[in-house]
């Protein structure tokens, strides 16, 4: 009897196929270290996607994300980077892993997660 896959691996499979959808090559080794490195807030409903429409979200991703993750200057820059990815990600959930790769991608940031 095959073992039931675990929770990060269902996260793992959504967010594969949103990434395919937006036409990426995806990277499975790198998905699983940004899922990783979100901890377990990708397994709450809630805190598992962005809301690009809250201000306030956004910008806990920029300073949580973008400056401490992966180590970006404060800069105009971030902010067309969210733009940019906001732009790409259309769905209406955006799920915090997709978003989190987008962004480590387009800033080359691969190994601020991968280490």
């Amino acid at each position: 009897m095959p073992k039931p896959p675990s929770k990060l691996d269902v996260v793992l499979v959504k967010c594969k196929a949103d990434l395919e959808e937006l036409g990426e090559k995806v990277d499975a080794n790198f998905l699983r270290a940004v899922a990783k490195s979100c901890g377990p807030s990708i397994y709450k409903k809630d805190s598992a996607l962005v809301a690009f429409s809250d201000k306030e979200e956004v910008k806990r991703v920029r300073k949580n994300f973008l400056i401490k993750k992966l180590g970006l200057k404060d800069t105009e820059k971030l902010d067309e980077g969210l733009a940019t990815v906001k732009k790409a990600y259309s769905k209406r959930s955006k799920q915090r892993v997709v978003v989190y790769y987008l962004l480590a991608k387009l800033f080359k940031k691969r190994k601020a997660i991968t280490g």
